[in-house]
């Protein structure tokens, strides 16, 4: 089936020079910072992201998660080109994914920070194919990689999972404008 998106009138704003210059070839990336700020803006749900290294545990907080697809299941998380997280993810062709409720913001930190060594020192957790899954997590889904997509100094690990549980506890870790928030009832 093939879907025609009609053709709609040039406006006057359509015809404004962007502030870039114009064109397609204006397309010359923001920086960092000015990016870094408008993320901000964007209200993240936190997980962490865990595997195994020579059979030990190893993870990392991330919030650039996300569902790509029900059918085939189908989930992507980005992580540094540098992470030991994704250097083990690699080895193992495996992860799992730990949704963090608000109550676990310092696991949050934890993860994000510190040596990395010791981000399992005194934390809780059982272990599913050779998967860490955090205790007290919200939801978890443990996945098998199907591609991995290198993209600037990330890679896009997409993995399908094949056993999730969620808790029904749904007050999540929420990142937004640098700080954890709260989800309010609307």
């Amino acid at each position: 089936m093939t879907t025609t998106v009609p053709h709609r009138a040039t406006t006057e704003r359509d015809r404004a020079v962007p502030a870039g210059g114009p064109g397609p070839d204006r397309a010359v990336p923001v920086g960092g910072p000015e990016l870094r700020e408008f993320m901000r803006n964007w209200a993240t749900g936190v997980a962490v992201v865990t595997s195994r290294a020579a059979g030990h545990p190893v993870g990392c907080t991330v919030n650039a998660f996300t569902s790509v697809s029900l059918r085939p299941p189908l989930l992507l998380v980005s992580l540094a080109r540098t992470s030991r997280t994704l250097a083990a993810i690699t080895a193992e062709g495996g992860f799992a994914v730990n949704l963090l409720g608000r109550r676990q913001r310092v696991l949050a930190d934890r993860f994000a920070t510190g040596v990395v060594e010791d981000r399992f020192a005194g934390v809780a957790y059982r272990v599913l194919d050779g998967m860490p899954l955090l205790d007290g997590a919200m939801a978890a889904a443990v996945c098998a990689v199907t591609q991995l997509i290198a993209a600037a100094d990330h890679v896009l690990v997409l993995g399908t999972p094949y056993w999730c549980e969620a808790t029904g506890d749904a007050d999540p870790a929420v990142f937004l404008g640098g700080r954890y928030r709260t989800v309010s009832p609307a």
